[in-house]
């Protein structure tokens, strides 16, 4: 056999391997090799032990099946392409900073009296609403149950998954939505407030005192359950957020970041000032000094206690930053 055949076989050979690697890591794989219907009985087994009702058991799971495309965008490595500015542009933009104003107004009242509940601010409530979902009109168009299903059959965070599956199937057990109507993202987090099942069970709240926490629907239980996450987090009602500063030529690159913390006072003696160079706020509060972008480059925040409370809500600067942003936008 020439060297041409040889080449072409091995080509066909690696190109087998390809085929075999990607169907063995394919769309749903469990780590045992399970049907998806012996799994999902041993579930359905599960649920009822921890007394979720035979008529929730039928109606949320019979007929499910693993979805491909919510495997495919679990194991999609993210990309963070968009440099913080870009970020910015496209979550804070001008429409929604007009919305948000709207909102704010609109809903004076209600938020002014959960504000006063929960030691939040009316304008917080919002900016994390207008984030998470652009103010409850995209929450995703996934069916949570099949979602979570999926991804507790999967094998790679199973015992994760199957927890909030449980969790979710005993909200629908406990009356505050039908299963059909549970929609949410791929990965399970649910409503106008984006929350995982275990947040539900946690934060949710029935404002309305109608028998239901409606994240989906009612807007009372809606900002009351963003209050109460803040809320139950740490959050304190008598600052801010943050803000953005200037910083000195050569600032030095071991001050910046969460970890130090230092009061206002001690970060204006070393030469960080407000954008319009005044002088820092002279309360006496802790602070970090940040810049979200990769790399350290870029604006530079002043970050307090209300910040690291966003973060416990989504773990990325980009995020955290951008509720600050939009909630400074919208006050006025």
């Amino acid at each position: 056999m020439g060297r041409g055949c040889y080449r072409m076989v091995i080509s066909r050979y690696l190109a087998f391997l390809l085929v075999v690697v990607g169907l063995s890591m394919g769309l749903v794989c469990n780590t045992n090799a399970e049907e998806f219907s012996t799994w999902l009985d041993k579930l359905k087994t599960e649920a009822k032990l921890q007394g979720i009702s035979q008529k929730t058991i039928d109606s949320s799971l019979i007929g499910i099946k693993p979805i491909p495309r919510v495997i495919q965008l679990d194991r999609k490595q993210p990309e963070f392409t968009l440099t913080f500015a870009d970020y910015l542009k496209r979550v804070v933009s001008d429409r929604r900073i007009r919305i948000g104003k709207s909102k704010l107004k609109e809903h004076k009242e209600l938020l002014r009296e959960i504000s006063s509940k929960y030691g939040v601010q009316s304008r917080y409530i919002v900016a994390l609403w207008g984030i998470e979902t652009d103010f409850g009109r995209i929450t995703g168009g996934f069916p949570v149950i099949s979602s979570l299903a999926t991804l507790a059959y999967d094998g790679r965070r199973s015992k994760f998954f199957r927890k909030e599956l449980l969790l979710a199937l005993k909200i629908i057990d406990g009356g505050h939505i039908l299963a059909k109507d549970m929609i949410g993202s791929w990965a399970g987090a649910m409503g106008q407030n984006q929350f995982m099942p275990s947040s539900f069970h946690a934060y949710a709240v029935d404002y309305d005192k109608d028998g239901s926490k409606d994240i989906w629907r009612t807007l009372p239980d809606i900002f009351a359950s963003i209050a109460n996450y803040l809320s139950k987090s740490g959050w304190r009602s008598d600052q801010t957020w943050g803000r953005a500063v200037s910083l000195p030529k050569k600032f030095p690159h071991k001050f910046l970041g969460r970890k130090l913390k230092k009061p206002l006072s001690e970060w204006q003696k070393l030469g960080v000032r407000k954008l319009s160079g005044q002088d820092l706020p002279k309360r006496n509060l802790l602070s970090s000094i940040i810049r979200p972008e990769r790399g350290h480059i870029g604006p530079a925040f002043a970050i307090y206690n209300n910040y690291d409370v966003i973060l416990k809500w989504n773990r990325s600067n980009y995020f955290a930053t951008a509720v600050g942003i939009l909630s400074d936008k919208i006050k006025h």
